[in-house]
């Protein structure tokens, strides 16, 4: 049977599919609750988290992690299909990449689910006893399993061929509000017209993203988007930033990323400044006017916050900042740092830590930092290029004392704090960004190399590597989406932001991987996009929480409760 020939009657009609995701994601459930008892048995001591076990039994406790992200993965699939049936828009393709998301997922919780290359965690490594692998594997769940065929996924390559033809944004529908949709299609266009032409040149001569384009951006709306309308911010909520940053990131992550500095430092001064300091910051960087960059990480610490040592010592009506710091993103470019520094040097801790709003000139590459007090240099990367990366060196760099974000000192970890959910919901959808890329550059290659008498997207490890992507991608939108959703609603999100940016910087990689093997000898050729894609791509698990720490997170967040 070739993919041409492949119907619809292959698949599941919405009536059938529907009740079983739900029976499906019920199940999952159940089973996460299993592995969430055994892992706690494993790690606790007097009813209380232990470290030392937690430590000790990382490879369940990740495991927990990554089992409780595709179980909620799936129960947003399924919420997702009954929504979309429920206004009419579940139709083929987004019944076949829910049932083949689905189905492999539950495939790999009873399995064995994939942290990374050459990390799988079972079951039995958790302490879950074979008999809650039997239970879990209902008829519901294993004719889901069982359903996945390789005529479906034929069928999905053929349909995606066809929203290719027709210039479709998207390989399913994502579900989104009309506004969101408009967003969407809005910042396609630009991306389309102003960032894709250019992209891969910007990233072979490890140039900047134009002023130029930045400017554009700003009178788009980018960096106003969250922000209320008092500020000059457009009033909008995380689930618009979702498709705003996915759609750009598609064009070129150092785009859409450009919008994550912003979002950084909005959240920081919204939440913890005053309102004097909201009043001047927040409508300079709503406009583009004045461009962010967060000044955190230091060479020896990466996620242990709490051992910064850059400190600041109050000097009469001014800060003074000594330290170094590391994997500064568009810091030359930027008009002013947030900078977390400790003021209290009798508290190693987190409590000794304080934010700063520091100004700073713009620099050249001829002259990156002509402040006084401060020094750097550019950090060469593989990719996510377009801002640059840079280590800078403070020596008495001078901060007014007005600058103290809310005015107290001994607030900046908390104050970084409030800003992770939203930092780590925007990454997961930058992350799609780039799946969605990796699959766009795949599809056009499969549909025009021809080997042996025809384009190589008609073999069968060709379309199963596209349909796969096409899947994954849904999965993890809709994760990520509902956890912008709850963001939205004013609702605590940490472990649904962490799972959708673990998941989605995990989905990432494998498309971009994926699409390079399609291209063959080809992908590894600096001229292809897609090799910018797979150096993108590869970063995702790294920042805003390496994939590690992230699933360390999300497992005590799910101990604790």
């Amino acid at each position: 049977m070739t993919a041409e020939t492949v119907t619809k009657r292959e698949a599941l009609s919405p009536a059938e599919l529907i009740p079983l995701l739900a029976s499906a994601a019920e199940a999952a459930g159940a089973l996460g609750a299993r592995a969430k008892e055994a892992v706690k048995a494993k790690v606790s001591a007097d009813g209380k988290i232990d470290n030392m076990a937690l430590d000790r039994e990382q490879h369940a406790a990740h495991g927990l992690a990554w089992i409780a992200t595709y179980v909620e993965a799936i129960r947003q699939i399924a919420d997702y299909a009954k929504r979309m049936d429920g206004d009419g828009r579940f139709g083929e393709m987004e019944a076949l990449l829910s049932q083949i998301g689905a189905g492999e997922y539950l495939a790999q919780l009873a399995g064995g689910v994939v942290m990374s290359q050459g990390e799988v965690v079972r079951l039995h490594e958790l302490g879950v006893p074979q008999s809650a692998k039997g239970e879990f594997l209902t008829a519901d769940v294993t004719a889901l399993i069982e359903g996945v065929t390789p005529e479906m996924r034929a069928r999905v390559a053929v349909l995606i061929q066809e929203a290719q033809a027709a210039a479709s944004a998207n390989f399913g529908d994502p579900g989104l509000e009309e506004t969101f949709e408009d967003i969407r299609n809005e910042m396609r266009r630009f991306s389309e017209a102003e960032v894709v032409p250019n992209a891969h040149e910007w990233h072979l001569k490890d140039d900047y993203v134009p002023l130029e384009l930045v400017s554009q951006m700003a009178e788009l709306g980018v960096f106003a988007l969250t922000l209320p309308e008092e500020f000059g911010g457009l009033g909008l909520g995380k689930e618009a930033m979702c498709v705003v940053s996915e759609e750009l990131s598609r064009g070129y992550i150092g785009v859409g990323s450009l919008g994550t500095r912003s979002e950084i430092a909005e959240e920081l001064i919204l939440n913890g400044g005053t309102d004097e300091q909201k009043q001047e910051w927040l409508p300079q960087i709503a406009s583009g006017e004045i461009l962010p960059t967060a000044v955190f990480t230091e060479p020896n610490t990466g996620s242990d916050l709490a051992s910064l040592s850059t400190r600041a010592v109050k000097d009469g009506d001014v800060y003074r900042i000594t330290g170094q710091k590391t994997w500064i993103t568009h810091a030359v470019r930027a008009d002013v740092m947030t900078v977390l520094a400790r003021t209290d040097p009798n508290d190693n801790g987190y409590r000794g830590l304080s934010m700063f709003l520091a100004p700073k000139p713009r620099g050249t590459d001829d002259d990156p930092f002509p402040a006084e007090g401060m020094s750097g240099g550019e950090i060469e990367v593989l990719g996510y290029r377009g801002m640059k990366e840079f280590e800078i060196s403070f020596d008495n760099f001078e901060v007014p004392a007005a600058n103290l974000l809310g005015g107290v000192e001994g607030q900046g970890f908390k104050q970084l704090m409030q800003t992770f959910e939203a930092a780590r919901i925007q990454t997961a959808a930058r992350a799609i960004g780039v799946a969605h890329a990796a699959l766009d550059l795949g599809l056009r290659y499969g549909m025009e190399r021809v080997q042996f008498g025809k384009p190589i997207i008609g073999f069968p490890r060709v379309s199963d590597k596209l349909a796969m992507m096409a899947a994954e991608i849904l999965m993890a939108r809709q994760l990520t989406y509902f956890a912008a959703r709850e963001k939205d609603a004013g609702r605590r999100c940490d472990l649904e932001a962490g799972m959708a940016k673990l998941l989605s910087a995990r989905v990432a990689w494998a498309a971009a991987d994926n699409a390079l093997q399609i291209h063959g000898g080809n992908g590894f050729a600096l001229e292809y996009p897609v090799s910018r894609v797979l150096c993108d791509a590869r970063i995702l698990s790294i920042f805003e929480g390496a994939a590690e720490i992230q699933a360390h997170v999300v497992a005590r967040r799910l101990l604790e409760q």
